[in-house]
Protein backbone atom coordinates (compact mmCIF):
# COMPACT_ATOMS: atom_id res chain seq x y z
CA UNK A 1 0.00 0.00 0.00
CA UNK A 2 1.61 3.18 -0.65
CA UNK A 3 0.54 6.68 0.03
CA UNK A 4 -0.30 7.75 -3.48
CA UNK A 5 -2.68 4.90 -3.16
CA UNK A 6 -4.40 6.98 -0.44
CA UNK A 7 -4.22 10.19 -1.46
CA UNK A 8 -6.59 8.83 -4.31
CA UNK A 9 -8.77 6.98 -2.55
CA UNK A 10 -9.49 10.12 -0.25
CA UNK A 11 -10.06 12.05 -3.25
CA UNK A 12 -12.40 10.15 -5.08
CA UNK A 13 -14.34 9.74 -1.57
CA UNK A 14 -14.29 13.40 -0.97
CA UNK A 15 -15.40 14.50 -4.08
CA UNK A 16 -17.63 10.95 -4.92
CA UNK A 17 -16.61 11.86 -8.46
CA UNK A 18 -13.57 10.07 -10.22
CA UNK A 19 -13.68 12.51 -13.28
CA UNK A 20 -13.16 15.43 -10.32
CA UNK A 21 -11.13 13.55 -8.10
CA UNK A 22 -8.60 12.86 -11.15
CA UNK A 23 -9.03 16.43 -11.96
CA UNK A 24 -8.18 17.38 -7.89
CA UNK A 25 -4.86 15.24 -8.19
CA UNK A 26 -3.84 16.60 -11.72
CA UNK A 27 -3.61 12.70 -13.05
CA UNK A 28 -5.86 10.60 -15.45
CA UNK A 29 -9.07 9.89 -14.44
CA UNK A 30 -7.41 5.58 -15.84
CA UNK A 31 -4.50 6.19 -14.00
CA UNK A 32 -6.63 7.10 -10.66
CA UNK A 33 -9.23 4.35 -10.89
CA UNK A 34 -6.46 1.32 -11.72
CA UNK A 35 -4.60 3.04 -8.37
CA UNK A 36 -7.94 2.68 -6.34
CA UNK A 37 -9.01 -1.18 -7.86
CA UNK A 38 -5.17 -2.34 -7.03
CA UNK A 39 -5.81 -0.82 -3.76
CA UNK A 40 -9.17 -2.98 -3.65
CA UNK A 41 -7.37 -5.69 -4.77
CA UNK A 42 -4.84 -5.62 -1.85
CA UNK A 43 -7.61 -5.13 0.83
CA UNK A 44 -9.60 -7.92 -0.71
CA UNK A 45 -12.68 -5.48 -0.23
CA UNK A 46 -14.78 -3.27 -2.61
CA UNK A 47 -14.23 0.54 -1.32
CA UNK A 48 -17.01 2.24 -3.49
CA UNK A 49 -20.48 1.59 -5.50
CA UNK A 50 -20.06 2.89 -8.52
CA UNK A 51 -23.33 3.77 -10.20
CA UNK A 52 -23.97 6.02 -13.81
CA UNK A 53 -24.08 9.11 -11.82
CA UNK A 54 -22.65 8.78 -8.11
CA UNK A 55 -19.91 7.10 -6.18
CA UNK A 56 -20.74 6.51 -2.64
CA UNK A 57 -18.02 4.17 0.26
CA UNK A 58 -18.91 0.58 1.30
CA UNK A 59 -18.50 0.17 4.92
CA UNK A 60 -15.07 -0.59 4.26
CA UNK A 61 -14.45 2.19 2.13
CA UNK A 62 -15.79 4.61 5.47
CA UNK A 63 -13.59 2.39 7.48
CA UNK A 64 -10.28 3.19 5.36
CA UNK A 65 -11.16 6.69 4.88
CA UNK A 66 -10.90 7.50 8.82
CA UNK A 67 -7.18 5.46 8.64
CA UNK A 68 -6.49 6.34 5.51
CA UNK A 69 -7.01 10.46 6.62
CA UNK A 70 -4.95 10.24 9.67
CA UNK A 71 -1.79 8.61 7.77
CA UNK A 72 -1.67 10.77 5.11
CA UNK A 73 -1.65 13.51 8.25
CA UNK A 74 0.95 11.75 10.01
CA UNK A 75 3.24 11.62 7.02
CA UNK A 76 2.54 14.96 6.13
CA UNK A 77 3.64 16.02 9.66
CA UNK A 78 6.78 13.93 9.18
CA UNK A 79 8.24 15.37 6.02
CA UNK A 80 7.52 18.66 8.18
CA UNK A 81 8.92 17.84 11.08
CA UNK A 82 12.09 17.24 9.17
CA UNK A 83 12.01 20.07 7.24
CA UNK A 84 11.59 22.06 10.75
CA UNK A 85 15.25 21.01 11.89
CA UNK A 86 16.66 21.88 9.13
CA UNK A 87 15.35 25.69 9.14
CA UNK A 88 12.34 25.06 6.47
CA UNK A 89 9.18 25.52 6.64
CA UNK A 90 6.98 23.76 4.31
CA UNK A 91 3.98 22.15 3.35
CA UNK A 92 0.69 22.51 4.32
CA UNK A 93 -1.38 24.04 6.44
CA UNK A 94 -4.97 24.01 7.12
CA UNK A 95 -7.18 26.04 9.46
CA UNK A 96 -11.01 26.24 10.30
CA UNK A 97 -12.96 28.63 11.14
CA UNK A 98 -16.52 29.42 12.33
CA UNK A 99 -17.58 32.75 11.14
CA UNK A 100 -17.27 36.11 13.25
CA UNK A 101 -14.81 34.45 16.23
CA UNK A 102 -12.76 37.36 17.63
CA UNK A 103 -9.76 36.28 15.58
CA UNK A 104 -8.44 38.22 12.65
CA UNK A 105 -7.84 35.21 10.93
CA UNK A 106 -7.32 37.03 7.13
CA UNK A 107 -4.70 39.12 8.83
CA UNK A 108 -3.38 35.69 10.10
CA UNK A 109 -3.31 34.16 7.22
CA UNK A 110 -1.64 36.90 5.33
CA UNK A 111 1.01 37.73 7.75
CA UNK A 112 2.05 34.06 7.96
CA UNK A 113 1.90 33.55 3.85
CA UNK A 114 3.89 36.67 3.68
CA UNK A 115 6.86 34.61 5.76
CA UNK A 116 6.41 31.47 4.70
CA UNK A 117 5.44 31.22 1.02
CA UNK A 118 6.50 27.91 0.50
CA UNK A 119 3.71 27.14 2.61
CA UNK A 120 0.13 25.71 0.96
CA UNK A 121 -2.30 27.54 3.16
CA UNK A 122 -5.74 26.40 3.18
CA UNK A 123 -8.65 27.46 5.26
CA UNK A 124 -12.39 26.19 6.04
CA UNK A 125 -15.15 28.00 7.62
CA UNK A 126 -17.82 26.08 8.67
CA UNK A 127 -19.76 25.42 12.28
CA UNK A 128 -17.63 24.36 15.06
CA UNK A 129 -19.06 21.19 15.62
CA UNK A 130 -17.89 20.02 12.01
CA UNK A 131 -14.70 21.81 12.60
CA UNK A 132 -13.79 19.85 15.59
CA UNK A 133 -14.39 16.12 13.83
CA UNK A 134 -12.13 17.36 10.86
CA UNK A 135 -9.58 18.16 13.66
CA UNK A 136 -9.96 14.39 15.24
CA UNK A 137 -9.69 13.19 12.13
CA UNK A 138 -6.50 14.99 10.86
CA UNK A 139 -8.00 17.03 8.30
CA UNK A 140 -7.55 20.16 9.65
CA UNK A 141 -4.18 21.39 11.63
CA UNK A 142 -6.16 24.00 14.04
CA UNK A 143 -9.16 25.34 13.61
CA UNK A 144 -10.71 28.69 15.77
CA UNK A 145 -14.07 27.22 17.31
CA UNK A 146 -16.56 28.43 20.04
CA UNK A 147 -17.58 24.79 21.28
CA UNK A 148 -19.65 24.67 24.97
CA UNK A 149 -18.79 21.64 26.96
CA UNK A 150 -15.90 19.43 26.66
CA UNK A 151 -14.15 18.55 23.46
CA UNK A 152 -14.63 15.29 21.32
CA UNK A 153 -12.27 12.63 21.87
CA UNK A 154 -9.01 12.95 19.73
CA UNK A 155 -9.33 17.28 20.23
CA UNK A 156 -8.14 19.40 22.62
CA UNK A 157 -9.01 22.82 23.19
CA UNK A 158 -7.02 25.79 24.48
CA UNK A 159 -9.39 29.01 25.27
CA UNK A 160 -8.37 31.98 23.67
CA UNK A 161 -11.38 34.50 24.53
CA UNK A 162 -14.71 35.28 26.00
CA UNK A 163 -17.64 37.46 25.40
CA UNK A 164 -21.44 37.91 26.75
CA UNK A 165 -24.29 36.86 25.08
CA UNK A 166 -26.62 39.37 24.27
CA UNK A 167 -30.23 39.81 23.05
CA UNK A 168 -30.52 41.20 19.55
CA UNK A 169 -34.10 42.79 18.47
CA UNK A 170 -35.50 45.70 16.65
CA UNK A 171 -36.02 48.79 17.95
CA UNK A 172 -39.67 48.64 18.26
CA UNK A 173 -40.37 45.08 19.85
CA UNK A 174 -41.72 44.95 23.01
CA UNK A 175 -38.76 43.92 24.87
CA UNK A 176 -36.53 47.33 24.41
CA UNK A 177 -39.14 49.01 26.89
CA UNK A 178 -38.26 46.49 29.74
CA UNK A 179 -35.92 47.19 32.13
CA UNK A 180 -34.26 44.25 32.45
CA UNK A 181 -34.66 40.87 30.19
CA UNK A 182 -34.28 37.58 31.89
CA UNK A 183 -34.48 33.84 29.97
CA UNK A 184 -37.93 33.64 31.28
CA UNK A 185 -39.41 36.54 29.88
CA UNK A 186 -38.42 35.01 26.19
CA UNK A 187 -40.76 31.35 26.11
CA UNK A 188 -43.05 33.18 24.09
CA UNK A 189 -40.94 34.13 21.14
CA UNK A 190 -40.10 33.89 17.70
CA UNK A 191 -36.10 33.19 17.24
CA UNK A 192 -33.79 33.65 14.90
CA UNK A 193 -30.38 31.35 15.51
CA UNK A 194 -27.80 29.66 13.67
CA UNK A 195 -27.97 25.87 12.45
CA UNK A 196 -27.25 23.72 15.27
CA UNK A 197 -23.38 23.10 14.40
CA UNK A 198 -22.78 26.58 15.67
CA UNK A 199 -21.19 26.91 18.97
CA UNK A 200 -23.36 29.63 19.75
CA UNK A 201 -26.75 28.01 18.78
CA UNK A 202 -25.36 24.89 21.02
CA UNK A 203 -24.84 27.65 24.34
CA UNK A 204 -27.80 29.04 23.55
CA UNK A 205 -30.05 25.81 23.60
CA UNK A 206 -27.74 25.01 26.98
CA UNK A 207 -28.82 27.97 28.44
CA UNK A 208 -32.38 27.98 27.96
CA UNK A 209 -32.55 24.09 28.78
CA UNK A 210 -30.86 24.73 31.94
CA UNK A 211 -33.32 27.47 32.98
CA UNK A 212 -36.40 24.57 31.85
CA UNK A 213 -37.39 27.38 29.61
CA UNK A 214 -38.93 26.01 26.40
CA UNK A 215 -38.47 28.29 22.91
CA UNK A 216 -39.36 28.23 19.15
CA UNK A 217 -36.68 28.51 16.37
CA UNK A 218 -38.57 29.51 13.70
CA UNK A 219 -35.46 30.66 11.41
CA UNK A 220 -32.61 29.12 11.14
CA UNK A 221 -29.66 30.65 9.52
CA UNK A 222 -25.78 29.38 8.34
CA UNK A 223 -24.72 33.24 8.41
CA UNK A 224 -24.32 36.44 10.42
CA UNK A 225 -25.52 38.59 7.92
CA UNK A 226 -28.71 36.71 6.96
CA UNK A 227 -29.25 36.17 10.41
CA UNK A 228 -28.95 40.09 11.30
CA UNK A 229 -30.99 40.86 8.43
CA UNK A 230 -34.24 38.73 9.45
CA UNK A 231 -33.92 40.86 13.07
CA UNK A 232 -33.97 43.94 11.15
CA UNK A 233 -37.51 42.92 9.45
CA UNK A 234 -38.96 42.06 12.92
CA UNK A 235 -39.53 38.51 12.09
CA UNK A 236 -37.84 37.09 15.22
CA UNK A 237 -35.95 37.84 17.95
CA UNK A 238 -32.00 36.46 18.79
CA UNK A 239 -29.33 35.14 21.39
CA UNK A 240 -26.19 35.94 19.58
CA UNK A 241 -22.85 37.04 21.03
CA UNK A 242 -21.87 39.81 21.58
CA UNK A 243 -19.39 40.75 18.63
CA UNK A 244 -22.13 39.79 16.14
CA UNK A 245 -24.35 42.94 18.20
CA UNK A 246 -21.38 45.08 17.18
CA UNK A 247 -21.21 44.69 13.32
CA UNK A 248 -21.94 48.01 11.47
CA UNK A 249 -24.90 46.53 10.26
CA UNK A 250 -26.40 45.59 13.18
CA UNK A 251 -26.20 49.50 14.44
CA UNK A 252 -29.76 49.95 14.01
CA UNK A 253 -30.97 46.72 16.03
CA UNK A 254 -31.27 46.71 20.10
CA UNK A 255 -28.98 44.68 21.88
CA UNK A 256 -30.29 44.14 25.53
CA UNK A 257 -27.95 42.56 28.15
CA UNK A 258 -29.70 39.55 29.70
CA UNK A 259 -29.76 38.75 33.26
CA UNK A 260 -30.14 35.30 35.02
CA UNK A 261 -28.32 32.45 36.68
CA UNK A 262 -28.11 30.85 32.86
CA UNK A 263 -26.24 33.46 31.53
CA UNK A 264 -23.88 31.52 29.30
CA UNK A 265 -20.16 33.03 28.67
CA UNK A 266 -19.27 32.85 24.68
CA UNK A 267 -15.48 31.59 24.28
CA UNK A 268 -13.31 31.36 21.62
CA UNK A 269 -11.21 28.41 21.56
CA UNK A 270 -8.36 26.88 19.61
CA UNK A 271 -9.21 23.19 18.61
CA UNK A 272 -5.96 21.23 18.27
CA UNK A 273 -5.20 17.35 17.81
CA UNK A 274 -4.90 16.04 21.31
CA UNK A 275 -2.18 14.92 22.87
CA UNK A 276 0.21 16.04 19.85
CA UNK A 277 2.44 19.02 19.86
CA UNK A 278 1.51 21.41 16.47
CA UNK A 279 3.43 20.83 13.75
CA UNK A 280 5.86 23.43 12.60
CA UNK A 281 3.44 25.16 10.61
CA UNK A 282 1.00 25.72 13.22
CA UNK A 283 2.92 25.97 16.13
CA UNK A 284 4.41 28.70 14.06
CA UNK A 285 0.35 30.25 13.23
CA UNK A 286 0.08 30.10 16.99
CA UNK A 287 3.32 32.41 17.85
CA UNK A 288 1.76 35.02 16.65
CA UNK A 289 -1.79 35.07 18.39
CA UNK A 290 -1.52 37.07 21.58
CA UNK A 291 -3.22 35.66 24.14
Amino acid sequence: MELRQLEYFVAVAEERHFTRAAERMMVSQSGLSASVRALERELGAPLFVRTTRSVELTGAGRALLVEATRTLSGARAAKEAVAAVQGLLRGSLSVGVEQCVTVDVGGLLARFRSQHPDVEVRLRQAGSVVLVDDIAAGRLDLAFVTLPGPPPEGVRLLPFRQEPMVLLCHPGHRLTRAETVGWDDLPDETFVDFHPDWGARRLTDRAFAAGGTQRRVALEVYDVHTLIELVHHDLGIAVVPQPIARKPEAATLCALPLTGAEDPVWEVSIALPAGDRPGPAAHELLSYLDR
